[in-house]
């Protein structure tokens, strides 16, 4: 793949040290750890090819852009600033031109509609060098879906500029919520990474919490009390049908996840005023008790591979978090810092646990490594809680709540270097969110 001579500047941008030598165009560089400036990148609007295609092109430009300029990775040149005048998607690309505002990446495309199919073409040059990152790069879809075709096209930009996955193409459900803070009304609620096409799976009769999307984000397990107590139920996106994972008369149970084979949920169970983690085969509902401790043991996480989970305990006398194999057993405490710790979530890297902490007064999402160090806090305010990663494991949203009684629940996104920190839209408040795959 012909992404060095860009590259380079990508990986300083993620805050990685790296020795890395371009082996073709201009730029021959050795870069170590620091910060730079984000990547300037043209988008110019997309060359309509049928006449039905003339708002899409700009449309479809337009989300790539923003998609891209989110990450903080890269920087949009205006098109008042272009020299060069696109018009024709198979024309010679004038290099000179685009260097001349300073643009190092560049993106073309062509979009043709047909009845309600949209297909577009694009593709991705290194200004630096005059290369074309990619041949033949299309997508097809229908004219509903266009804006998933627009993150489908931002994430081959972007996983062909830094050599990294890309994360846009993906959605995100969490729990909308409405109304005063006393009478908080809660429903879920699904929608694309970006705030856009909100979806409801569920009204607001009852009160749901944390709901988590299955590897293949076809399903959804998420924590009910319209029994009156902590039910775990897991729904089918596409149908919204759902059922309860039943557990025994008198416990209550809540913060599941799947595991990465998506046949197991590990959940926490509170029986007799003692809360500990189970696992259970959604098949079969034959559940498996992982620890026996006379504390509260919850918010569990799977490694990537399935092999370890990480999860939040107050064995210690304060919460804080410990790695178990996945079978149960002697746990590992990881985090050693001041403050209390909780919600653990695994990085789909396997590199990272991100956290909530409370500290001084404030709450924190951070990331440590697997076995406690390199503890780093992203953000700060009032109340930050319950991350969840990105699929490409850059990424990591939360919920952010203000203070008092009109204290409302937003959700937010930070990169992995604490940089870039952005609200996301929703049409009322939102919090819990959980981050799917990328859709396939």
């Amino acid at each position: 793949m012909k992404y060095l001579s860009i590259c380079l500047a990508l990986l300083c941008a993620f805050g990685l040290s790296s020795a890395v030598s371009a082996q073709q165009g201009p730029l021959r560089i050795t870069i170590e750890e620091g910060i730079i400036q984000p990547l300037p990148i043209a988008i110019p609007d997309f060359q309509a090819e049928t006449g039905e295609a003339g708002q899409l092109a700009g449309d479809l430009a337009r989300v790539i852009a923003a998609d891209l300029q989110g990450t903080g990775v890269f920087r949009e040149i205006p098109s008042s600033a272009f020299i060069a005048q696109y018009s024709d998607f198979n024309a010679p690309v004038s290099f000179p031109d685009w260097k001349a505002i300073n643009a190092q990446a560049l993106v073309t495309g062509a979009v043709s509609v047909s009845g309600n199919s949209v297909n577009v073409k694009f593709r991705v040059f290194d200004v630096v060098s005059g290369s074309n990152l990619g041949e033949g790069l299309q997508f097809s879809g229908t004219t509903e879906g266009w804006r998933r075709m627009a993150h489908k096209v931002a994430d081959e930009v972007y996983s062909r500029i830094t050599g990294e996955g890309g994360y846009f193409d993906s959605r995100v459900v969490y729990v909308s919520e409405t109304g005063p803070k006393n009478d908080r009304k809660k429903r879920l609620a699904i929608m694309d990474y970006d705030g856009a096409n909100v979806r409801y799976l569920t009204d607001s009769s009852a009160i749901v919490l944390a709901p988590r999307f299955s590897p293949t984000g076809d399903r959804v397990l998420y924590t009910s009390y319209e029994s009156g107590f902590p039910r775990i139920y897991v729904l089918n996106v596409g149908s919204v049908q759902r059922r309860v994972l039943e557990s025994a008369e008198g416990t209550m149970s809540f913060a599941p996840r799947f595991s990465p084979s998506g046949q197991t949920v590990v959940f926490s169970l509170s029986q007799g005023g003692n809360t500990d983690i189970y696992t259970m085969d959604i098949a079969s509902g034959q559940s498996v008790r992982l620890t026996n401790t006379p504390s509260i043991e919850t918010a569990p996480s799977y490694s990537p591979d399935g092999s370890k989970i990480v999860f939040e305990s107050d064995r210690s006398g304060s919460p804080q978090l410990y790695i178990m194999a996945a079978t149960g057993g002697e746990a590992r405490r990881i985090s050693f810092g001041e403050g209390r710790y909780g919600t653990p979530v695994w990085s789909p890297r396997g590199d990272l646990v991100a956290f909530t902490k409370q500290h001084g007064g404030r709450f924190h999402i951070g990331v440590m490594r697997t076995d406690g160090s390199e503890e780093r806090l992203l953000t700060a305010s009032f109340l930050d809680e319950g991350p969840t990663w990105s699929p490409n494991g850059r990424v990591i949203m939360f919920t952010r709540e203000t203070q008092g009684a009109g204290g409302a629940s937003s959700i937010y996104s930070v990169d992995i270097t604490g940089r870039v920190l952005r609200q996301v839209s929703t049409p009322e408040g939102g919090s819990d969110p959980s981050w799917s795959p990328l859709q396939q």
